[in-house]
């Protein structure tokens, strides 16, 4: 008997304090990628670097999105993406991606915040970029993979959903 306690108590437990219950779902989907401004890939296989790129977006907007309720979803159709940077076409070898002011992160797309019923929260037409991305005194994002696009992203959603945050 006192290991059914036990169990049940271990149940409760993890499903209380678990941090995805915290979390908004995320849908992202990915609108003509063909024809985005720029996902040029370097030295790197373009298939292989465009699967990178849309994975590591949609982890990183899953990332944001646990600062949202639970039953929530984000829903996020993107239209056009131009990394920051840009690679190097004067080479046939080794090319880059080379990061000037002259090349700032953008990206172009839609969002719904849906509630538990599917009703529309908030939604809007976003054009983002970032022009002094090359200027901004947190270093950091200068060492993680596309950083500067995912500073801008997150800019983005710290002032669209700062309401909207749970608070703990």
């Amino acid at each position: 008997m006192n290991m059914i306690k036990v169990l049940i108590i271990s149940f409760i437990s993890v499903v209380i304090f678990s941090p995805l219950s915290y979390a908004a779902k995320t849908e992202i989907k990915w609108t003509n990628p063909d024809k985005y401004r720029d996902i040029r890939a370097g030295d790197e296989n373009r298939k292989t670097f465009r699967k990178r790129v849309f994975t590591t977006f949609e982890k990183y907007f899953a990332k944001l999105a646990k600062k949202l309720p639970a039953k929530q979803t984000l829903k996020i159709n993107i239209t056009n993406v131009d990394l920051a940077g840009n690679v190097n076409i004067g080479s046939s070898i080794n090319k880059i991606r080379i990061l000037t002011d002259l090349y700032f992160p953008r990206m172009t797309f839609s969002y719904q915040l849906l509630d538990a019923d599917n009703n529309i929260i908030k939604s809007a037409e976003v054009n983002l970029k970032d022009m002094g991305y090359l200027y901004h005194n947190n270093l950091r994002y200068g060492n993680d993979s596309f950083g500067y696009d995912k500073k801008m992203i997150a800019d983005w959603f710290n002032k669209t959903f700062k309401d909207d945050f749970i608070k703990k």
